[in-house]
């Protein structure tokens, strides 16, 4: 069964990024976020992500090394909200 939280940020990515023609299933879970040759995202992507999950989920991404640790893939991002998210 897919994890709720795991499908709520695919669709914060897709709606973001405004990643046209892509579906939530289209991401893998486990695959890179960042340099995926399926999503082709950046740099710029990759801030525009930090700046919506911050605000989304009121957590603090505090630099460069945790962002690419955080964007890992979909489940480490999901990891990282779990630890450090308001509900933690």
């Amino acid at each position: 069964m897919a994890d709720p939280l795991n499908l709520e940020l695919k669709n914060l990515f897709i709606a973001t990024l405004k990643l046209h023609g892509v579906a939530p299933d289209d991401i893998p879970d486990d695959e890179p976020l960042i340099g995926s040759p399926r999503l082709g995202l950046d740099s710029i992507d990759a801030l525009e992500l930090v700046l919506a999950i911050e605000k989304r989920y009121s957590v603090k991404i505090g630099n460069s090394e945790e962002s690419r640790a955080a964007l890992a893939s979909v489940n480490t991002l999901t990891e990282f909200l779990r630890k450090r998210g308001p509900t933690a």
